[in-house]
């Protein structure tokens, strides 16, 4: 079955980085496009960026030009390079994808697999 399994996740201050991971097993994951999302306590789960599996990718207005996503086919994992860290980034920080469509970007959707979530921190 298709898991998604995300780490990188941390505390830092405003103007810093964090990498986050997101190790994937039980699909073709060349094949699809893979998704970051976040939700912040009290608000709604929003898109971040995507990456088709052509390593296309798209990006959110608010993280365009701070954030860049990426992923490594033989290794089955994506990952999220986040910089200049403001502290509205603060949230948790899902892996995601679907199988079912090779469409990209992905949306959020109730379907979607999901991974667990890793907590991100930025403090001014």
């Amino acid at each position: 079955q298709v898991q998604l399994v995300e780490s990188g996740g941390g505390s830092v201050q405003a103007g810093g980085s964090l990498r986050l991971s997101c190790a994937a097993s039980g699909f073709s994951f060349s094949e699809y496009c893979m998704g970051w999302f976040r939700q912040a306590p009290g608000k709604e789960r929003d898109w971040v960026a995507s990456i088709s599996g052509g390593s296309i990718t798209y990006y959110a207005d608010s993280v365009k030009g701070r954030f860049t996503i990426s992923r490594d086919n033989a290794k089955n994992t994506v990952f999220l390079q986040m910089d200049s860290l403001k502290p509205e980034d603060t949230a948790v920080y899902y892996c995601a994808t679907n199988t079912w469509s090779l469409a990209c970007p992905l949306a959020v959707r109730v379907d979607n697999f999901w991974g667990q979530g890793t907590q991100v921190t930025v403090s001014s």
